[in-house]
């Protein structure tokens, strides 16, 4: 039976970040006008908060498994700023990529690296396999040559694992992951990209010209040449099976923000959310709030569905792709329709909502877009292939 109830340890923990988070939001109108500037690694805060991950240590089998209370973590940090963190954690896409494929040598070799990962070009977004960045075994070295676009993470990052084509004719099994390194001749960061939200969040456009990599920098290691190994497309693709969820559960967090904003708001003005009354007894306006965190409910079951099944050893594709397309666009409805019942206070830049609104329009982007979610989730239920089903 799943049950999503919370020990006590766990909701230590949930405070504790709420606690951080609050302290970060307070950051986050400089950030998003500063968007040159990176917030810091550490805030100055942090002296007087105790790391919310050493209050993992006596975590026992009792408490909620790792999946689900890393969604809710997840949640809980971006509901104080998306970009802006107490303590900033290392790590990134790549390093999700290179737990799921690499090989025990490569994982050694790299974990204490910050990975971002380059999979978006110019001409090819939301169809990964149409990727055109190239890599030509050349004796004991590949050579890239390329362009990536959008690379979260890709100025602090200090590595990136790169998606390149060795064969343009096989499709997606001649889809490769390589780990390339910062100061590599031949990669290029060209630039800091600037975006509609999140500008805090670093992103970046890559260029590799004749980049030279060991041969052993090939992700998943030989065995990934002949065939869709652990280092080609299908080994890569399984990391979104938990970072996909996690997006989702990035939007929630920000679009619980607007929520909580919304209710305080309206209380101010005298109208109260009676969650006792019936239909009839409730206005207009509070039937739609209602609607709101009932969307918002239905949105964050679907994100702990997923990292339920991941917790317990079973497939969570299709339930990843479904909780990333139903929060993506959740998080869009939510925050504004919060704008849209606040009227002029939800568009002022003395406040964070509209900042908000801006932030979450990329849950629905990166990772997949929401279209190509609903591609995934029809072809699993009706039995398609991707060739059938476009």
């Amino acid at each position: 039976m799943i049950d999503f109830e919370l020990t006590r340890k766990d909701r230590e923990l949930l405070e504790a970040i709420r606690r951080e988070a609050l302290v970060a939001r307070s950051y986050a109108r400089h950030y998003d006008e500063n968007e040159h500037e990176f917030p810091p690694d550490e805030l100055p805060e942090a002296k007087d908060f105790p790391s919310v991950f050493s209050l993992f240590a006596g975590r026992g089998k009792e408490d909620t498994g790792m999946g689900v209370i890393s969604m809710l973590l997840t949640a809980g940090q971006t509901w104080g700023d998306y970009s802006v963190r107490m303590r900033r954690g290392k790590g990134g896409l790549g390093n999700a990529a290179l737990r799921a494929a690499g090989t025990p040598a490569q994982q050694e070799k790299w974990k204490d690296l910050t990975l971002a990962m380059a999979i978006t070009e110019p001409g090819c977004g939301s169809d990964p396999s149409a990727v055109q960045t190239t890599a030509v075994l050349d004796g004991e070295e590949w050579v890239l040559n390329g362009e990536k676009i959008f690379v979260t993470t890709g100025c602090r990052a200090d590595g990136v694992v790169v998606w390149a084509t060795v064969d343009k004719a096989a499709g997606r099994a001649g889809i490769k992951s390589f780990l390339v390194e910062k100061g590599t001749p031949g990669f290029i960061v060209a630039h800091k990209e600037k975006k509609l939200g999140i500008r805090a969040d670093d992103t970046a456009a890559y260029v590799f010209k004749d980049c030279r990599i060991p041969r052993g920098n090939l992700l998943g290691g030989e065995e990934a040449i002949p065939k869709a190994g652990s280092g080609g497309f299908r080994g890569v693709m399984k990391t979104f099976n938990m970072t996909r969820p996690a997006v989702a559960a990035i939007g929630l967090g920000i679009a619980e923000a607007a929520l909580d904003f919304t209710r305080d708001q309206l209380r101010e003005a005298g109208v109260e959310v009676d969650y006792g009354a019936g239909i009839g007894g409730q206005s207009a306006l509070v039937r739609r709030f209602q609607r709101l965190e009932a969307l918002y409910e239905a949105a964050m079951l679907t994100v702990l569905h997923a990292a339920w099944l991941s917790d317990h050893g079973k497939p969570n594709n299709t339930e990843a792709s479904i909780a990333k397309a139903k929060g993506g666009s959740a998080v869009r409805e939510i925050t504004q329709g919060c704008i849209e019942i606040l009227g002029p206070l939800g568009v002022s830049r003395e406040h964070l909502l509209e900042k908000w609104f801006r932030d979450v329009r990329i849950t629905d982007i990166y990772e997949g877009t929401g279209q190509i979610q609903r591609l995934i989730i029809a072809r699993d239920i009706l039995g398609y292939s991707s060739s059938e089903l476009r």
